[in-house]
């Protein structure tokens, strides 16, 4: 029996073992369009791979998904992060975690991800074609054969009597064309984890400085999220950001990446808190001045630039601060508002919001309901997570459940 998977990224290469391994009676082939195999997994991270988080219950796993949070929750019971470090470190692979839960190689290097997946793909007979992509898939009912015929983008056709589609994210509508042919609905794509261009930002000079918690809250919508932030020198960037950008991604779509950022750099604190210490630092420091003298553990930098954004002249000490500037100081703190004009995406990160909708697939096999004998896995499907390992979780577990599907079904055909 021909099984073939169309893809040679993460979901590709896990689906394409998973289905070898446990029925070593199948032909499994593993086509790649491009002549890179497991390209996104050489970059991710910086050129680590964050593999996974630290972060094994299902339920809570899940939350970290702004599209497939519902559907992943059962999923990730059948195989999830658990099973995944499992799983290569039962292959010689073992991961580290770092503070904030992700989960990298002990060599702090992709390659090692990459070059354990490409050898078990070997152990387990799937043959790899890489420069092969496929234009068209003729199902079955079609075809009057009981088999799949595909279409090459060299001009042959092949046949299969499973297929694997782990095509990855398209940022183009058109890209699922063909997915359309088969009857599946897509939700547009539209770009997610992507960071904040602000071309008027007063902070443009601060490029590189970093504060560890900071709330960014979207003016007029239920949208924010707390964590590290990053000044570049065309807007925010770091985690707060990118995550942001996930829950909000068809939303800040629709509002052409045109909206205002309110950034709270103190959120630990309430507005009154925050007025009270300011207050007691005025009475305990009152020579000292304003703009040199950072207050909240902010860098010198920042808190400069913050007093300046306050309107208070540079040598300005505490006993004379007016009272209209300590209000604009904590405004500047608490909910300093930018323009957003535009979006910047990493080419080499690049997630994409929307694909093939989850309601046509089977989520304990990850088949098509509409097609027997075609399957989902990966980014291909409408299914994205914030930064942190998430969206490679949710790659290696569709890989997964459809390589078992898969090699089951053939059992028990």
């Amino acid at each position: 029996m021909k099984v073939v998977v169309i893809g040679g990224g993460a979901a590709g290469f896990f689906g394409a073992i998973a289905c070898a391994a446990a029925n070593p009676k199948l032909q499994v082939t593993l086509l790649e369009k491009t002549n890179k195999l497991l390209s996104k997994v050489r970059v991710s991270g910086g050129g680590r791979c964050n593999v996974t988080h630290d972060c094994l219950q299902p339920t809570v796993f899940s939350q970290n998904y702004p599209r497939g949070a519902k559907q992943l929750k059962e999923a990730f019971k059948l195989f999830g992060a658990e099973e995944t470090i499992r799983w290569f470190e039962q292959r010689g692979v073992s991961l580290k975690t770092e503070a904030d839960g992700r989960m990298f190689p002990t060599t702090d290097n992709s390659e090692t991800i990459i070059e354990c997946l490409l050898r078990e793909a070997r152990k387990a007979g799937v043959e790899v074609r890489t420069g092969t992509g496929v234009e068209h898939i003729t199902p079955p009912q079609a075809t009057g054969s009981g088999t799949f015929i595909l279409q090459l983008t060299n001009g042959q056709t092949i046949t299969a009597d499973k297929v694997l589609i782990c095509t990855g994210g398209n940022p183009k509508s058109q890209g699922y064309d063909w997915l359309r042919v088969l009857g599946h609905t897509i939700q547009e794509p539209v770009p997610s984890l992507f960071t904040f261009n602000v071309p008027g930002s007063p902070f443009q000079e601060l490029q590189g400085v970093s504060v560890p918690k900071a709330r960014v809250r979207i003016a007029g919508l239920k949208l924010e999220y707390e964590g590290p932030l990053l000044i570049t020198h065309w807007g925010y960037s770091g985690p707060a950001v990118l995550k942001l950008s996930a829950w909000g991604a068809r939303v800040f779509h629709d509002q052409n990446y045109n909206f205002t950022a309110l950034i709270n750099w103190v959120p630990e604190l309430t507005e009154e808190s925050l007025r009270e210490q300011l207050q007691q630092y005025r009475q305990a420091h009152p020579k000292k001045v304003v703009a040199t003298n950072p207050l909240f553990g902010l860098p010198q930098r920042l808190w400069k630039a913050m007093a300046a954004l306050a309107q208070v002249p540079a040598d300005t000490k505490w006993a004379e601060l007016p009272a209209k500037n300590t209000n604009k100081l904590v405004e500047a703190l608490h909910r300093a508002p930018f323009e957003v004009k535009g979006k910047t995406t990493f080419k080499e990160e690049f997630v994409t919001c929307g694909g093939v909708d989850l309601s046509q697939v089977n989520m304990k096999t990850m088949e098509s309901r509409l097609q027997p004998g075609l399957y989902f896995a990966g980014e291909v499907l409408d299914i994205d997570g914030i930064t942190g390992g998430f969206n490679f979780q949710a790659a290696w577990t569709t890989g997964y459940l459809a390589g078992q599907a898969i090699a089951e079904s053939s059992m028990n055909p």
